[in-house]
């Protein structure tokens, strides 16, 4: 699957509910999802009756959409999650939530998923001292997340010092003053803040 690169907002719309993809524009009142409530497109007030197949279909989409993964992405994270032990659907969360970009996102270092894959790709981030570029890079136990030394001038990085007690999952702990988070433990089921209903897309991906 190509990369989308229409209007985030309009996706939302398309979901019916709020992927916060457009960082503190999903936290005003001018969030298009307050006042447009229909999807997109000429018949978008008139679709009829979801199937049941349209509505895991819809899950999985929205799903992938909220974290900023490809199908194909998706579809490994399915199928690696389907081979450890416990519950396929959570395990397949659980390692989307550990990808690199979602860390950063998480630690409060940017202000959306895409601005958070974004520091990553420009070499902004270290993993345990060492450069990483790589947003689906899947973070363990122990690992430390920092801004590279030579990138904590920046004037990006101003604001996010001067932020106290950053509301965070409870598996991260975050410095401000040093631009540096640790994982402390794995993510739990009870993490995820968005409504994603992982049983459908299972039953999706496995017929």
């Amino acid at each position: 699957m190509a990369k989308y690169t229409g209007p985030d907002c309009r996706l939302c719309r398309r979901e019916g509910c709020k992927l916060y993809l457009k960082g503190e524009k999903c936290n005003s009142t001018k969030c298009p999802i307050l006042t447009k409530f229909a999807p997109p497109g000429d018949h978008g007030k008139s679709r009829k009756k979801a199937s049941g197949y349209s509505v895991q279909l819809r899950e999985k989409q929205k799903t992938k959409r909220y974290y900023g993964v490809t199908e194909k992405q998706f579809k490994m994270y399915y199928d690696r999650a389907s081979e450890m032990r416990g519950v396929t659907g959570e395990n397949m969360l659980m390692l989307i939530e550990r990808r690199l970009d979602n860390v950063v996102y998480r630690l409060g270092m940017g202000a959306s998923r895409a601005m958070a894959r974004q520091i990553v790709n420009h070499g902004h981030i270290t993993v345990n001292g060492k450069s990483v570029d790589i947003p689906s890079y899947i973070v363990k136990v122990g690992d430390v997340i920092s801004v590279k030394e030579s990138k904590k001038d920046n004037a990006m990085w101003t604001a996010v010092k001067e932020v106290k007690n950053l509301s965070l999952v409870k598996w991260l702990t975050f410095d401000n003053a040093t631009l540096t988070g640790t994982v402390v433990a794995l993510p739990e089921r009870a993490d995820i803040d968005i409504d994603i209903k992982e049983h459908l897309i299972v039953e999706l991906y496995s017929k």
